[in-house]
């Protein structure tokens, strides 16, 4: 068992997927819908890279449907007071040390479903 922070009120996320792709240190775009709404974000409208200051965290596997990125990613976090919390823009976020551990068990193909 992992805990998880998930998406705050307005953004949380349910449905099925499958591990699409996974990444090591992962390089962070933000969605669109995000940079238009958070100044933050914006500052890395062409990306942020992989790294410990990286909002994705040390690794992220990254959900698809219907053979198409969801957007939405399990990843770790640089912030580990978000675990445990309804916080994200709707990713499921563990700590780096979980997300690393788990990041090994997850094949390419998993299933996912989040209720």
């Amino acid at each position: 068992r992992y805990g998880v922070g998930v998406g705050r009120a307005g953004f949380a996320w349910s449905g099925s997927a499958v591990v699409g792709m996974k990444r090591r240190w992962p390089r962070w775009v933000p969605p669109r819908s995000m940079v238009e709404r958070d100044a933050n974000a914006r500052r890395w409208v062409n990306g942020h890279p992989g790294g410990p200051d990286n909002p994705l965290g040390a690794r992220a596997l990254y959900l698809f449907a219907n053979g198409a990125d969801t957007l939405y990613r399990i990843h770790g976090t640089n912030d580990p007071r978000s675990v445990g919390r309804a916080v994200s823009s709707g990713c499921i976020r563990l700590l780096n040390e979980d997300i690393a551990e788990f990041f090994e068990l997850v094949k390419i193909g998993t299933k996912v479903r989040v209720l």
